[in-house]
């Protein structure tokens, strides 16, 4: 567990309550890659959004965290177990998962060792897809002070690995067989309050007010209030989603 870089579990109670989920389209997609659909493991899956999304296509999901304050947020039905391990050390048997499954993680894993991992708990055959969303635009003009915020308020204190969000994971390695993935969003609608509660789980924020001593976020809602008019009036919202899928 030394090499695991927990910038979630203090947030987890937000994590579970204001991630989005991913649109049903992607599991649906993934899971006819699949030539069985006994298990799938859903690596880093913080409060279970992803493990939620492949339950109905898989008779047995398994959802494992790094974090025991994430798995102790976490919720799903009844065929999703939800356990404490490592990307690098899953404690699965060999040659047992038809999917393996990383949503908005895999930039902080040790990704050698994970992928050794992988390649031992796969199915020949098996498939595995990683997936991550970068930054949301806003519409109406409001977007202009969302960036400042990203870039300038919180910008210096992303984790390095942000990097490999904001280039869409095309930079990152990825020694599989590759598939090419169709286009997925994610698409919600929400309130202002509601957004601030999604941006209030940002790595950045949690390290900008760990620096500071200060919350920077209601100076975001502030700038973004008259912009929103009502905000408790619900906006549609939508981040396209990146893919590295392949086959072993």
């Amino acid at each position: 567990m030394s090499g695991f870089k927990d910038h979630f579990s203090g947030a987890s109670d937000r994590y579970a309550a204001y991630r989005p989920d991913y649109p049903a389209t992607l599991f649906a997609w993934l899971a006819g890659l699949c030539a069985e659909h006994v298990l799938a493991w859903d690596c880093a899956t913080g409060s279970g959004q992803a493990a939620t999304g492949l339950a109905p296509y898989f008779r047995r999901v398994i959802a494992t965290d790094a974090s025991t304050e994430q798995i102790a947020h976490a919720r799903g039905p009844d065929t999703v177990e939800f356990r404490v391990a490592t990307a690098e050390a899953s404690g699965l048997p060999d040659r047992s998962v038809d999917l393996l499954t990383v949503a908005q993680a895999a930039h902080w894993f040790d990704r050698p060792r994970f992928y050794t991992e992988a390649r031992r708990v796969l199915k020949p055959g098996g498939v595995i897809a990683l997936w991550g969303y970068g930054r949301l635009q806003l519409p109406d003009g409001m977007d202009a002070a969302f960036l400042r915020f990203y870039h300038e308020t919180v910008g210096p204190w992303w984790p390095a690995e942000r990097a490999l969000i904001d280039d869409g994971y095309r930079g990152l390695d990825f020694p599989f067989e590759a598939i090419a993935a169709p286009t997925f969003f994610i698409e919600v609608a929400w309130t202002l309050p509601r957004l601030m509660g999604y941006v209030s789980t940002w790595s950045a924020v949690k390290r900008y007010r760990d620096a500071n001593s200060v919350d920077p976020l209601p100076a975001l809602a502030a700038a973004l209030d008259p912009l929103w008019k009502d905000a408790q009036a619900t906006r549609s919202l939508r981040w396209p989603l990146f893919l590295r899928v392949g086959r072993v």
